[in-house]
């Protein structure tokens, strides 16, 4: 007798430890329908004739002014901050990375609009430091985080792939396009291929006038991400590079130069355009 209820405790015992503590909610996944809706709400189109030469803009201004945009930004980044991205899947890790990346850019671009470039944002530590990208501004998993830290730390070692400098957005007129909808598991591998193309094949990435090749900064700048040469950075241009620029690129052997324009990629420059 004194065995069997020796052995029932002790499967008691054993099946209260396996259970999630009182109040303990089962593990979540992001609902990024919110990010979605921000951005159908404050992203900006350029005209389709424009043929990729502006980025997608963003009405700073007006989500500045919208308490309720605002609002619904800051409970989109809080309700992933609020997730462990450990327990999800690996597509969908990286989603949830760049949508939290670019989240985090435009809440730190309207929280100090006006600025003519996110550079002028100077919040990070250190003296000399340029731009809010090394400021700790969100805490997820323990972890307090910096834009730095989820693209440099997280992004590019974690997961490998030079295509998540087509999807995280810095705010800038030469920068990849903002997605006007977010990053998703079942969608990654066609969003991200359509982000790489949309930028190589637009001015703001290659630009090829009088035989001279001007090529985005960012392949100078993450070159190891693209082979490590500037073979491979002419490699991955001619990857994506739809058949006017193929045939431009297909005699090219070098990189002429390297450009990149910091200025906001600000809805209120469309009145400048017009």
């Amino acid at each position: 007798m004194f065995g069997r209820v020796r052995h029932f405790v002790l499967f008691m015992f054993l099946f209260a430890v396996q259970l999630p503590p009182a109040g303990a909610e089962t593990p979540m996944k992001p609902d990024h329908g919110p990010w979605g809706a921000l951005l159908q709400d404050w992203l900006v189109l350029p005209p389709p004739e424009d043929g990729g030469a502006a980025p997608h803009f963003v009405d700073y201004a007006g989500l500045k002014a919208s308490a309720q945009g605002r609002a619904a930004l800051a409970a989109y980044i809080d309700s992933l901050a609020a997730i462990d991205p450990a327990l999800l899947s690996r597509d969908e890790q990286f989603a949830f990375w760049v949508n939290l990346y670019n989240a985090l850019t435009v809440q730190v671009v309207v929280e100090h609009y006006p600025v003519a470039s996110i550079r002028d944002i100077s919040i990070s530590p250190g003296l000399f430091a340029r731009g809010p990208w090394g400021r700790k501004l969100v805490r997820v998993a323990g972890r307090d985080l910096s834009l730095d830290d989820i693209e440099h730390g997280i992004l590019r070692p974690d997961f490998g792939d030079p295509r998540v400098h087509y999807a995280v957005n810095c705010a800038s007129w030469s920068c990849p396009d903002l997605a006007t909808e977010p990053y998703e598991a079942a969608t990654l591998d066609t969003m991200l291929d359509t982000a790489a193309r949309r930028y190589i094949n637009s001015p703001r990435g290659v630009d090829i006038r009088g035989g001279r090749l001007t090529v985005s900064s960012i392949f100078n700048w993450y070159r190891k991400d693209f082979g490590g040469t500037e073979a491979g950075v002419l490699a991955e241009l001619r990857k994506y590079a739809g058949p006017e620029l193929a045939d431009a690129l297909a005699g090219a052997t070098r990189v002429s130069s390297y450009d990149y324009d910091w200025t906001l990629n600000d809805a209120a420059r469309l009145e400048t355009m017009k």
